[in-house]
């Protein structure tokens, strides 16, 4: 099969607000960027650089509603840590019903979408 995700879309009334945080978030590279579009990609050289989709943030002219479909899980070293500096970025604590047993954090970003911040790997 020939297949390969490019690109994951994100829609926004203004996608400046969701590209911004997601750049300063991953510390991605803006490689492309329209009034109706912004395309974030990893970083050049970078092990996810032709890996990772894309990340495509597109205009449209409503406003999300309800809970997202389809998000992002991040795996960090440090949960903790990098909670508090996404939110120092501005993202929220949502809650989408997950219960206060689960091992991941629910965030949203400046924009609304929400995803999570999933406990560190554990060494084998």
């Amino acid at each position: 099969m020939t297949l390969r995700i490019q690109s994951l879309c994100i829609d926004s009334t203004d996608p400046k607000v969701p590209a911004d945080f997601w750049e300063k978030a991953l510390g991605w590279r803006r490689t492309y960027e329209a009034d109706d579009e912004i395309v974030l990609e990893p970083p050049a050289g970078s092990p996810e650089e032709g890996v990772s989709p894309d990340l495509l943030f597109l205009k449209v002219p409503e406003r999300k509603e309800v809970k997202n479909r389809l998000h992002l899980d991040l795996r960090p070293e440090d949960r903790d840590a990098e909670v508090a500096r996404l939110e120092g970025l501005g993202a929220e604590r949502v809650s989408v019903g997950q219960g206060p047993e689960v091992t991941w954090v629910v965030l949203a970003d400046p924009d609304g979408n929400e995803f999570c911040v999933l406990r560190a790997l554990q060494a084998d």
